[in-house]
C-alpha cells in the first residue's frame, strides 16, 4: 500500500497502530538510517504488522536551538518519498512541542509509544536518545519494550569500507566541504534541493543561459559555487544541467538560492517544484569585473558539466 502520513499520536484508529516502528529523526534517510529501517521491516514481516517510521516535526533541534543555522538534508516530501521507496506503510510525523518535550523518557514511551501508537517492535540506532534531557537510550529502550510488551532491535554503526560512519553529520560537513560525491555515499544518492521555481532577474534569459530559481530555504548550505547536476521535473524527466548555489556577488546579492541551466530545455518552469541533485562540485562562487568574464566562465562550467553529467551531448 501507498505510504500514509499520519501528523498525531492520540486516538489514533486502528489501522494506524500496530505497527512495528523505526524510530529516529531520519534526516537524508541515509544509508545508516536504512540500516534501522530495515531491522523494523524484518519485525514487520515476521509479526505480519504494518512497517512504521517514527520522526518529528519540527526537528528537535529547532525547538530548542531556534537561531541556529539551517541544517536539514530533506524536506518532509522528499524524506516520505524515500521512505515509500524502502517498502514505509506509515510515516509519524509527529508534532514535536512543548509538551512533547516535557515527557521523560519513561513518559514518551508510554504515552507516545504505548498508549498512543500502540507498538509491537521498535527499531533505532546504537546512539538514539529520547525523553527530557535526552535521558533515554538504546539499553533503557529495551528494558521498557520488556516492561511495556514490545520487542526491540537496535542496529550497530553501518560505515564505509574507509571506516567513515554514516551520519547525517557526515553529509552535511561534506557538503559544506564542497564534497558532493561524498555525501551522495553515505545518503546512497546524491543531495536533492527541491522547491518551487521563482521567477528572478531574468538576466540569465537575456544572457543566453535561463535558469531555474530555487530558494535553498531550510536545507543545510552546501558550499557555494557552481555544480553540475541533474534536474527532477514534475514530469518525471530528469535534465542535467549547471547550477550556481549562492548570493550573486557579480550582479547584485541575494539570499542563497540554487539558479540552475537546464541544457537545451526551454520550457515555462515558474511556480513548478522541481528537484536538483547536486552531482560534482566545479569551482567556488566568484565575483567578477565584468559581465563578459562571467559570461566566457559559464561557459566554461557549462563544458565541465557537460563532461560529468551529459557526455557525448
Amino acid at each position: 500500500m501507498p505510504l500514509k502520513t499520519v501528523n498525531a499520536w492520540k486516538n489514533l484508529p486502528a489501522d494506524e497502530r500496530g505497527a512495528a516502528v523505526a524510530l529516529g529523526n531520519f534526516d537524508g534517510v541515509h544509508r545508516g538510517h536504512q540500516q534501522v529501517i530495515a531491522q523494523a521491516a524484518k519485525a514487520a514481516l515476521a509479526d505480519k504488522t504494518p512497517l512504521g517510521v517514527i520522526t518529528f516535526d519540527p526537528h528537535p533541534r529547532r525547538l530548542f536551538r531556534p537561531t541556529e543555522p539551517a541544517f536539514k538534508l530533506m524536506t518532509h516530501g522528499q524524506q516520505a518519498r524515500a521512505l515509500g521507496g524502502l517498502g514505509v506503510d506509515l510515516l509519524y510525523l509527529l508534532p514535536f512541542d512543548f509538551e512533547m518535550a516535557s515527557f521523560s523518557d519513561r513518559e514518551f514511551v508510554e504515552k507516545v509509544l504505548v498508549e498512543g501508537l500502540g507498538v509491537k517492535h521498535v527499531a533505532a540506532g546504537f546512539d538514539i536518545s529520547f525523553g527530557r534531557g535526552r535521558s533515554g537510550s538504546a539499553d533503557l529502550l529495551k528494558t521498557y519494550g520488556d516492561e511495556y510488551g514490545f520487542t526491540v532491535s537496535i542496529a550497530e554503526p553501518v560505515a564505509s569500507r574507509d571506516g567513515d560512519k554514516f551520519s547525517s553529520t557526515g553529509v552535511r560537513d561534506a557538503l559544506r566541504n564542497g564534497e558532493p560525491d561524498q555525501a551522495a555515499r553515505i545518503l546512497g544518492r546524491p543531495f536533492a534541493i527541491e522547491g518551487v521555481v521563482r521567477r528572478g532577474q531574468q538576466l540569465g534569459r537575456q544572457l543566453g543561459f535561463p535558469t531555474a530559481n530555487v530558494e535553498v530555504e531550510d536545507y543545510v548550505v552546501p558550499k557555494l559555487g557552481v555544480y553540475a547536476t541533474r534536474t527532477r521535473l514534475p514530469d518525471g524527466r530528469e535534465v542535467p544541467g549547471v547550477a550556481n548555489l549562492g548570493n550573486n556577488p557579480t550582479t547584485g546579492m541575494v539570499e542563497t538560492r540554487l539558479e540552475t541551466w537546464l541544457f537545451d530545455f526551454d520550457e515555462d518552469l515558474y511556480g513548478q517544484i522541481i528537484e536538483t541533485d547536486l552531482i560534482a562540485f566545479l569551482r567556488p562562487e566568484l565575483k567578477f569585473d565584468s559581465l563578459e568574464l562571467m559570461i566566457e566562465q559559464i561557459h566554461r562550467d557549462e563544458q565541465a558539466a557537460r563532461a560529468i553529467v551529459a557526455p557525448g551531448f
